[in-house]
């Protein structure tokens, strides 16, 4: 029997492949050694969906554990709206819609559609601005996208090479533990949020 995939592993991958293996390493330490603020505002942004504290009535599903077989992915939705089929992924601070997110709010659509559940509208809500932003519903265009990100992450190996993007590396949380990480390169400033 194979193992699902984190949902979340999406997003990091895209990010930077080697993420993954750097966040397992990290897993079990204490957050608070390795979190910058950017990511700390997210995480407390975030209590109130893990806390089921966003709202109490019955109609929204949050901090929903889905999985879909088809593609092998497991993971918790933010916010479903089972009355108007909305499902909605919150996000510390958008300033632009990352392939990642679209792969990572495309997995809890197929998740949901594959547990029985309608879904109308996909949306994600910075939290940081309180601005919502619609997405298209997926076609088979992007569950093609989503099956061959699945199989690349499987097979993905830590020695193999990949395009690195230094701005993207010096804001890295882990960058103080990667090899391909080039410290003395200072060019870029580090994005605060």
């Amino acid at each position: 029997m194979e193992s699902y995939l984190p949902i979340s592993y999406l997003n990091d991958f895209i990010f930077c492949p080697r993420s993954i293996f750097l966040h397992q390493l990290f897993g079990q330490y204490d957050i608070s050694l390795y979190h910058r603020s950017a990511q700390t505002f997210g995480r407390l942004k975030h209590d109130t969906i893990e806390k089921k504290n966003y709202s109490t009535a019955k109609r929204y599903l949050l901090n929903y554990d889905v999985y879909s077989i088809e593609f092998g992915l497991c993971g918790k939705i933010d916010i479903y709206d089972q009355e108007e089929c909305k499902l909605v992924e919150r996000k510390a601070h958008i300033k632009e819609i990352y392939d990642g997110y679209l792969f990572q709010i495309y997995a809890h659509y197929f998740c949901l559609k594959e547990m029985g559940n309608d879904i109308a509208s996909l949306f994600f809500h910075s939290l940081k601005d309180n601005k919502r932003y619609s997405i298209p519903l997926p076609t088979e265009k992007e569950a093609f996208r989503l099956h061959e990100l699945v199989e690349k992450i499987k097979s993905y190996r830590l020695e193999e090479s990949f395009s690195q993007n230094q701005k993207k590396c010096f804001n890295c949380i882990y960058n103080p533990l990667c090899d391909v990480y080039e410290a003395d390169n200072h060019s870029v400033e580090r994005e605060i949020c």
